[in-house]
């Protein structure tokens, strides 16, 4: 689990990070582990539920097609809905832009006992508004800090914060695009002003690295996934998420008290009514 996760005060060099990464392990056995993870997950989404101690924050960041859509329906696709919810943020709004950037993601943050996904996250402030210069550096360069406290904040109130880069190299990039175009039922994905976008790569990836060197703490640690391989890419996630809820060592409420005393009750009432 800690072979992508990066320490904090880390210096982060991504052209120094293989994305099509696997390890030893190969797509068969990584789907199979991928199966049973998933097994697990549906278990262990019921026991946070269930204990309402703790809540799981995930943040998915990555370039344009590395994969956030794919990771949640991959990895997700199992559990309980009502535990758990997507957060996809987009362009802010006027009325989100009349408060601090901040604003706009507090209000989706996890209850106790539910699994909320960050697909794209308040780290867009650090991302798209530096590569863009949408606001100016010396307002973007304050927000490291800002983020890391509010993500303290949440910690320090019960919340697992667990977030994902999802890295992949160029080329990938390229061949996903041109995919788009090969299918006609992806061919609503492609979007021409992502090929604008992608001039802006290798911006993306100086701001990538500072967001990892500088916002990669102990209570919200940055893991940087290999992501050229998609079946690897969903394993590391899943399998970093399960250890880390099997880790907190959960435990269902406490029974009812004498609950078997109530079993003759309900066999009476099914007596009673045996339709």
């Amino acid at each position: 689990m800690d072979h992508h996760r990066i320490p904090p005060n880390t210096h982060v060099d991504l052209s120094k990070i293989e994305s099509r990464y696997t390890g030893e392990t190969s797509k068969k056995e990584g789907q199979a582990q991928l199966k049973k993870f998933r097994k697990e997950l549906i278990d262990l989404q019921e026991l946070l539920f269930a204990e309402n101690k703790r809540q799981l924050l995930i943040v998915l960041q990555g370039i344009d097609t590395s994969g956030k859509d794919g990771t949640i329906r991959h990895v997700f696709g199992d559990v309980n809905p009502q535990g758990t919810r997507v957060v996809n943020f987009k362009v802010p709004t006027r009325h989100d832009l009349a408060h601090d950037y901040l604003w706009r993601v507090h209000q989706h943050t996890p209850a106790k006992g539910e699994i909320v996904i960050f697909n794209r996250s308040h780290y867009e402030d650090v991302l798209v508004v530096r590569v863009h210069n949408l606001v100016p550096n010396t307002v973007w360069s304050k927000r490291y800090l800002h983020i890391n406290e509010f993500e303290r904040l949440l910690a320090d109130e019960g919340a697992i914060i667990l977030k994902f880069l999802l890295h992949i190299s160029k080329r990938t990039q390229a061949e996903r695009f041109l995919a788009r175009l090969d299918r006609p039922d992806k061919n609503w994905k492609f979007n021409p002003d992502d090929l604008e976008e992608r001039k802006h790569w290798q911006d993306y990836q100086a701001a990538f690295e500072a967001m990892l060197s500088q916002t990669s703490t102990p209570w919200a640690p940055w893991y940087v996934i290999p992501s050229d391989r998609k079946w690897y890419r969903n394993l590391a996630v899943a399998s970093v998420i399960v250890e880390t809820l099997k880790g907190l060592d959960m435990q269902f409420p406490t029974a009812v008290p004498d609950i078997e005393s109530y079993r003759g009750k309900l066999e009476a009432i099914l007596a009673d009514d045996p339709t």
